[in-house]
Formats: C-alpha cells, structure tokens, sequence
C-alpha cells in the first residue's frame, strides 16, 4: 500500500518552525504543529557566538555573525523542507544590543526571507514564563533565563505573568567583564542582583531555571547523582543541595569529577559563570527549589499564539491523549478507563488530589500504547516509552506513576529490576496508587478486549454480604465474559488492597 502522509502524525495540523537567535547559540525548532503540547520534528542548534566580545566592542563578533548568517541559510531550507507552513523568528540580546545588529538583521531577513521580531528585554521575559506556564501545571514561583548576553527574571503565579526585568548578567557577557575572574564575576553579579527586588517575593517559592548553560548544570547533578530519570523538564532539586554543588562547580572540584566530560566541550567554559549567577540569585531569593526547564522563548512565544480556550487545555492529558491517538488500538476506550478509574478510585478509600486525577487520566489513556509489542515486552516497552516521553506539565514523581502503573498493568502487582530505578523517584503515595491502578486495569481490560462499549457498564459496589467488601457488578448482556482468569485477577487486587472482593453476575 502506497501512502504519502506519515501515519504516525497528528492529522489537521501543519509544521511550523521558530528560529532563536540568541547571544551564544542559534536554534531551528520545527514543532509538529500549533498546539497545546507541541511535538518536536526536528532540532538543531549552533552555537556561533554572536555576543561575544560585546560586552567589550559593542559590536557582535565578525566571524560569530558569519557563523551565524551560514547557519541561517542551512534552517531556512530545512524548514522549507519539513513542510513547515509558517516561520517565526526571534532575537534576543546580542542583536538588540550591538552596534553592527540591524545590518546583521537585515542580512538575516533577507536570507530567512523573514521578518525578524528583535525582543526587547521585558518581551523576552515574558515569553521566557509564557514557556513556563506552558510547561508546568499551576507554577508558582520566579522564573530566571540566562542566555548569552542577559538574565531575564519574572515573577508567576498559575497563569498570571508580572512585569519581567532584564540584567547584562549572561554567561558570554559575564566571562568577559570579569576577565575570567570568578571573583570578579561574582562581585558584579551581585552589583546587578541587588537591582532585582522582585526576587525577594520567590522566598519559599520556587525558582525555575531556563537556559542552555544551567540545564548543563543540571545535567551535570544528574550524572554525579546518578539520577535514573536524565529528563531535563521538571528536574528539582532543593536550595541547600544546590547551593552547595554550585559552590563546588565554583570552586573548580566538579572539573576533575568523570561526569564533567559528558557536558559539551562549548559549554563547559560557560558553566562556572553559570554556577555564579544561580548562587547569587539562590542567595537573595531564598526559594524552597530549584525546578530546571527545557522550555523557554521559543515555546513561550508558541504559546502566546494559541486561543486562549487551546492555553487553558492541560498539556499533559493533549498529550496523552494524542499518544493514545497515534498508538492505542481505540483512542475512546482509553478514555473510557480514564473516566471509569476515577469513578472507581473512592470504593477503595482514595480520595485523589488534582494532581494525582490528571496523572491517573494519563496513565489511563497511555494505556495501550505498546500493544504492537511483543507480548513479552509490552510492560517493558510501555515504561520506557512513557519515562523517556517529552512529556510537560508532570513533575519527575508523577511520570514514573504513569510509567509504573503501566507496567504493573502488563507485568503484574509485584516489582522487580526495571521498576527499581523509577520507584526510587517515585513518593510511597504515589508508588501505592500506580499499584491499584495496575491492579484496576488488569480487571477490566479482560471485558474490552482494548476496544469501547464495555467498560462504562461496569464497576464495583459495596457488598451487603458479611464476607465481602466489594463486589465488581457485571450486567447479564456481558455473563458471556466470564473465564477462568477474571477471579484471579480480582483476588491480586483483593490482596493488594485488603479489600474482600467478589464478582456478581446479575440475573
């Protein structure tokens, strides 16, 4: 069969594509299409080096802005090649700033055969937290991105956004003032954090760190940790942990340390700049965490495209939702777990918090999305996918609930070696509640045979009988269901709860 449109592609969306020109790197992003969760179809980044030497000539770098005009040539034919039905094109501090940057701009214009949206300082904080409010569910909390050549500080709360400010306080522009001078980096990045008030209303909050040079700082916790999980977005860490690794990136200790050399060789020089300027954030602002962000500007900037009906949808169930679309053998039956879970979850005394709902909706419709395995392999194959899944608005806990809930509904109530790793990151609430759930699918997915029409007609009520607490209540028109695993499969989920459970078959 010849067909021409990929399969495994959202229908009645377009690519589009967002350049960033940033002071260190240049970044192509094409995203699958204008959406809530947005997927990545293609990514590269270059780092050119347009600030530097800035802070010194007023002027970017002369083979920086080659670098960078031949880069640009290279995305704009990639994105003409993806398909991509629209291009948007950012600028941040190094192109605002220099003195040489509307002849570099107008040169970019005409090789992009795009209009440029040069951001102010305040434009780019903004959309730096319209990446956070995208990506995160009700934050709470200050959010700082550090590029090239500045610091954008901005304060959020759900969906609201305050005024954002603008600091010289990026990794290229900082090197250079202070000469290569850690010491001196540090005294005029508290110079410049002094001007910062609204860091003082984060006290106790937390601190959402956007940037090319602190996500490699948070890599490289990750890796002296041997954190299981290495997925940037959503990656905490307490202040006083982070406070004292910062001091010993500063120090120079981490450097010697075997993990230093998996963070790239361009990014290294810029790391203890990096360390100084979220020390001397962390020291005035005094949040309670550290949450790391692989989303900023450029999803941001997306984001405030959308309707706001599509800003107010839950990114995490779209895009569950979409996964199921793509990989589930029916989409509405995965639905139909998500709503019957819920339904079913007081019946063993769980009362869910919001949080704990939208994670189980996920789970539910995430379901079914290894069914083309191998029978063998399909819990293994459904944990991976959904641990290893560019995921937003979850925290590091809640996707390996999803993740584990799935496997325990293929695998079984029970852990072994592939769920030891996940359930190390996972809270006991959290790890107890992947369990029933596992335990629930388990049940139910022997009436469906993974397709809708079934579920909604049945579930659990209390039981009159004295030897019993629930009784799992299947209609007559279903009676012909009933087989040899249903019991055992309902007695797992008797021991796991300590609930008495039975079938009744109505007459």
């Amino acid at each position: 069969m010849t067909q021409s449109e990929a399969q495994g592609r959202l229908p009645g969306i377009a690519p589009v594509s967002v350049v960033d020109i940033g002071s260190n790197s240049i970044r192509l992003v094409i995203y699958e299409g204008l959406s809530r969760a947005p997927a990545i179809l293609f990514n590269e980044k270059v780092l050119c080096g347009l600030g530097k030497g800035l802070a010194m000539t007023g002027s970017m770098d002369h083979e920086g802005v080659e670098r960078a005009l031949a880069a640009l040539r290279r995305f704009h034919a990639l994105s003409l090649q993806a398909r991509a039905v629209s291009m948007h094109v950012l600028a941040t501090a190094a192109a605002r700033e220099a003195a040489n940057g509307p002849a570099f701009i107008a040169e970019a214009e005409r090789i992009l055969d795009h209009k440029i949206e040069v951001l102010s300082g305040e434009q780019e904080a903004l959309y730096s937290a319209l990446g956070i409010v995208s990506g995160f569910h009700d934050p709470d909390g200050i959010a700082g991105d550090l590029g090239g050549g500045s610091l954008e500080l901005v304060d959020i709360k759900g969906k609201d956004v305050g005024t954002g400010m603008t600091l010289p306080l990026g990794g290229l522009r900082l090197s250079e003032l202070s000469e290569g001078s850690l010491e001196k980096a540090r005294a005029f990045t508290r110079k410049q954090i002094k001007s910062a008030a609204l860091l003082k209303k984060g006290q106790g909050r937390t601190f959402y760190a956007v940037g090319g040079t602190w996500r490699n700082i948070a890599k490289l916790h990750m890796e002296i940790r041997d954190y299981p999980l290495h997925m940037m977005q959503g990656y905490e860490v307490e202040t006083t942990e982070m406070m004292q690794f910062l001091d010993e990136i500063i120090s120079g200790n981490c450097a010697k340390l075997p993990a230093w050399q998996r963070v790239s060789k361009n990014r290294r020089a810029l790391i203890p700049y990096g360390a100084v300027a979220l020390r001397e954030v962390l020291e005035v602002m005094r949040p309670s965490r550290i949450c790391f962000s692989a989303q900023g500007v450029r999803e941001g900037y997306l984001y405030s495209m959308l309707s706001k009906e599509d800003q107010n949808l839950d990114p995490l169930v779209e895009a569950a939702d979409e996964l199921a679309i793509l990989r589930a053998r029916s989409p509405e039956h995965a639905r139909e777990l998500a709503r019957w879970t819920g339904k079913m979850m007081p019946f063993f005394d769980v009362v869910e918090t919001e949080e704990e709902a939208r994670y189980r909706q996920a789970a539910c419709l995430l379901a079914d999305i290894s069914w083309r395995a191998h029978p063998d392999y399909r819990g293994p194959q459904a944990l991976n996918l959904i641990a290893h899944s560019s995921f937003v608005g979850i925290t590091h806990p809640g996707r390996a609930f999803i993740a584990l809930s799935n496997y325990y509904r293929f695998e079984g109530l029970h852990d072994d070696g592939q769920t030891g790793p996940l359930a190390a990151i996972a809270t006991q609430r959290l790890l107890d509640r992947a369990k029933l759930l596992g335990g629930l699918l388990r049940v139910v997915y022997l009436f469906s045979a993974s397709m809708p029409g079934v579920v909604d007609h049945l579930g659990f009520e209390r039981s009159n009988r004295t030897d019993l607490d629930l009784e799992f209540v299947v209609p007559k028109q279903f009676h012909d269901f009933i087989g040899e695993r249903l019991d055992g499969r309902l007695q797992q989920l008797s021991k796991l709860t300590g609930k008495r459970l039975a079938f009744r078959f109505e007459e």
